[in-house]
């Protein structure tokens, strides 16, 4: 199996800070690695399912009170509107669950809202946030999502 998730899973220990945003026993927040829009985050199952449908009670349970934190979280770091929560699963070696949450900030043109929004993503690498970049807005996250806080 040729899953990108599932080995940055198993490297869970080692990973960047843009790597492991956050997790717990079921979810790692990351942020993804081919946008070029600050923030754009994804919820990634610890374990391999490619379906909604596969997810244990206890990791649906926990998925939308992810949902709603990085969402807090992205407000509170990015200053965003609100967030775009998408889920496809389609993309050759991305078919594991993933769940996009996307920061629509305030002065998105209206040609990307939506979903239209994809257009900040597969961006070529000269184009997307360095990983500098993606390291701080991670810090930034956790800081918000400490529950010390």
């Amino acid at each position: 199996m040729d899953c990108y998730a599932c080995d940055q899973n198993r490297r869970i220990d080692t990973l960047p800070a843009r790597e492991l945003v956050a997790a717990d026993e079921h979810w790692r927040v990351a942020h993804a690695f081919d946008s070029t829009l600050p923030g754009w985050l994804v919820l990634v199952p610890r374990r391999h399912v490619t379906s909604i449908a596969e997810l244990s009670d206890a990791e649906a349970a926990s998925l939308g009170t992810w949902q709603v934190r990085l969402s807090r979280a992205l407000h509170a770091v990015t200053g965003c509107a609100k967030t775009y929560v998408i889920q496809l699963a389609e993309k050759e070696g991305f078919a594991h669950v993933h769940f996009h949450v996307v920061p629509r900030m305030p002065d998105l043109p209206a040609d990307r809202r939506g979903p239209a929004v994809f257009g900040y993503l597969n961006a070529a690498e000269g184009d997307r946030l360095d990983e500098a970049q993606q390291d701080d807005i991670a810090a930034a996250l956790r800081a918000q999502l400490d529950p010390a806080r």
